[in-house]
This record gives C-alpha cells, sequence and structure tokens, in this order.
C-alpha cells in the first residue's frame, strides 16, 4: 500500500529539478484518490442516514390541527398534545406557552430564540453534504490527470510500436477515467441529500413559524 505513495523515477535530463520532482510525485499511482473519494461516500452515506432518522423524529405530524388549536385558544390541549414530543415545533410551542402569561411581545421574542437555538440542530453536518457534492467531481477529476500522466509517460517509456502502443494508452487513460465517475457518483447522491434535507429545514421551519403566529395572534386577541 506504501508503495503507491512513493515518488517515480522519471528521467529528468530534459526537465528541471522542480519538474522532474513534481512529474515523479504526479507518476505514483491514483488508486489513493479512490479510496478517498471511498471514505468521503461512506461518510456521506452514514450523515443521510442519521439526518433522515433526525428529522423523522424531530417532528409533528399533526402541526397543522396544533395550530387550529392555538387559534381558537386551547392552549391546555396543545400543551398536553407535546408533552414528551422533540423537535423544533414542539420546543416553540413548550416555551411559547410557558411564558405567555408575559404577553404576545414577549412570547414572540421567545419564539424567534426558540428557532435560532434549535435550527443548528437539524443543519448539522449539512456542510459536510454540501461541500462533497461540489468537490467530489475534482477530486475524480484529479486522480484522471494522475492517470493520464501516467499512461502518457509509460506510453514514451515503451520500445513498441503498433497496436501495443494503443493498448497501452487505452488502457491506462480507461483506467484513469474511473476517478472521475466514482466522484460524479459520490457528489451527485450527496447533492441530492443536501437539498432534500434543506428544502425539509425550510418547510419545518415555515410550520414553526405559523404555529407561532397562531398563538401570538391568539394572545393578542385575548388581550383585546
Amino acid at each position: 500500500m506504501s508503495s503507491m505513495f512513493m515518488p517515480a523515477q522519471v528521467p529528468s535530463e530534459h526537465l528541471g529539478w522542480l519538474s522532474g520532482k513534481l512529474l515523479g510525485v504526479t507518476l505514483t499511482s491514483a488508486e489513493w484518490v479512490l479510496w478517498v473519494l471511498v471514505c468521503l461516500s461512506v461518510f456521506s452515506i452514514a450523515i443521510m442516514l442519521e439526518r433522515t432518522v433526525y428529522f423523522s423524529r424531530h417532528r409533528l405530524s399533526d402541526s397543522e390541527a396544533l395550530a387550529v388549536r392555538l387559534t381558537r385558544g386551547e392552549f391546555d390541549a396543545v400543551r398536553v398534545a407535546v408533552q414528551g414530543k422533540r423537535g423544533m415545533e414542539a420546543a416553540v410551542i413548550r416555551e411559547a406557552l410557558a411564558s405567555a402569561s408575559q404577553g404576545a411581545d414577549a412570547v414572540e421574542q421567545i419564539i424567534a430564540s426558540t428557532v435560532a437555538r434549535e435550527r443548528p440542530q437539524y443543519e448539522r453536518f449539512l456542510s459536510f453534504l454540501g461541500t462533497l457534492g461540489n468537490n467530489a467531481p475534482f477530486i475524480g477529476l484529479f486522480g484522471t490527470v494522475l492517470g493520464i500522466i501516467k499512461a502518457f509517460h509509460d506510453l514514451g517509456s515503451l520500445s513498441v510500436k503498433g497496436a501495443a502502443i494503443q493498448q497501452t494508452v487505452m488502457a491506462g487513460i480507461s483506467e484513469a477515467l474511473v476517478a472521475t465517475a466514482v466522484g460524479l457518483a459520490v457528489a451527485i447522491p450527496a447533492v441530492v441529500a443536501f437539498n432534500v434535507f434543506n428544502r425539509q429545514l425550510k418547510t419545518l421551519t415555515s410550520r414553526t413559524t405559523a404555529l407561532g403566529h397562531a398563538l401570538v395572534g391568539s394572545l393578542r386577541a385575548e388581550a383585546n
């Protein structure tokens, strides 16, 4: 495994010192790039599964019905309904109801504070998915470039002609293109998951805001 990281020996009579050193590094095997992409893919899949479970467990399935109850002023029933529930919506309802005696303006501030506190919990690891989706193709392209450089270097080192040259070049280039394909295979699911989770977070935030507006509106109606 360590041999793939050892610089290759290249003739340097036609190259400068720095060019020769850099070429020696690039002629190492590009297989390590594939291992990097495989590890990143495993991490991204684990994050997707963890976020899927988190989003499904930290939401209220009946938030629309609870918003109607809050509008009607059925605070006790709503308090019982969210007891033991987890997530942004439940936290906003609990803390807002606990502060209802302070007035609608204070409740609005508490709702905004609770949303700001809970939101980062839903955004955990999403930046990793976004970064991976944007950069995995470039990592794969880097592996492809290394493979093509090695293929043409091997071609220049051969003394044979004809079909043997074609076979050497085509085999090296096809092997190098695998890195680009793997990079795309890692990036596409990461981008899709990043967009899906962001969309779910926006929907959840909108539902939480709707619950907060329903409660504040009911409090102001009672005050009048």
